[in-house]
Order: structure tokens, then sequence, then C-alpha cells
């Protein structure tokens, strides 16, 4: 039997969790104090894209980025590829609403990415690299 709505109503609201979290200082692997919201999403972002998907049996497959077998593929084939990946990574985040404005700019071995973040508390620009080229 198909269950159906019997004219049951909700006596519940939804409410959003807070996002406080851990704020990290990367530059003396130290963690000093607590973030919350729009500072918590930029360091959530910066840990997906900086996360290699598929790498780590701690993280779901739907965390991180993938980005080492892009590693000596063509230019062009590499920049729609990162954009495509950078919107599959962050779009995984509730709090994100979407992810537009790529800029790129290319040097030897690195392809910087610059894009424009739209999430529930305003919007933002990131930006991360990505390796094309053999060390």
């Amino acid at each position: 039997m198909i269950p159906t709505n019997d004219g049951l109503q909700h006596d519940f609201e939804l409410e959003n969790q807070p996002t406080k979290t851990f704020k990290l200082n990367l530059d003396k692997n130290r963690i000093v104090g607590k973030i919350d919201e729009i500072e918590a999403l930029k360091q959530a972002i910066f840990l997906i894209l900086s996360c290699e998907r598929y790498e780590h049996i701690i993280y779901s497959w739907n965390y991180g980025f993938e980005s080492n077998d892009l590693i000596g593929k063509p230019i062009d084939f590499v920049m729609s590829e990162v954009k495509r990946r950078i919107l599959e990574a962050l779009l995984q985040d509730e709090r994100i609403t979407g992810v537009d404005s790529f800029e790129f700019n290319r040097n030897k071995k690195k392809l910087h990415v610059t894009f424009t973040v739209h999430s529930i508390y305003g919007d933002f620009t990131e930006e991360t690299a990505v390796n094309h080229q053999n060390d």
C-alpha cells in the first residue's frame, strides 16, 4: 500500500544549524579560535578545493576536488574541466547557491582560477590554482 497524506499537519519548523567551526591558521598549523557564517564558508571552500576527491576514505565521495588527472592534458580541456569540477565540488554545500564569473590566468605549470561564490551569506570572490604540467 502506498502511504498518502491523510490530513496530518506538521507541528514543527525547520531551523538552520549554526555554521560555527574552528578557525585554522594554516601558516602555523594551529587552531586559533572559532569562525561562523561567511568566514566559515570561505574556509570550507578552501578545504574542499584542497582535498583530492576519492583519495581519503574518511571523506564522502561527494567531498573534494579532482585535479590530479588533469596534469598533462591540453590547457583548453583543463580550463573547461576545472570550471565543471569546481561547480560540482562546491554545490555539494547547501550554503552555496551558485558559482560563476570564472577567470583563468595560466603560467607554465599552474592554472589560476578566480570565481564568484553566491551564498546564503552574500557574494564573494575566491581563487584556487591547479597544476596542469608535470613538476
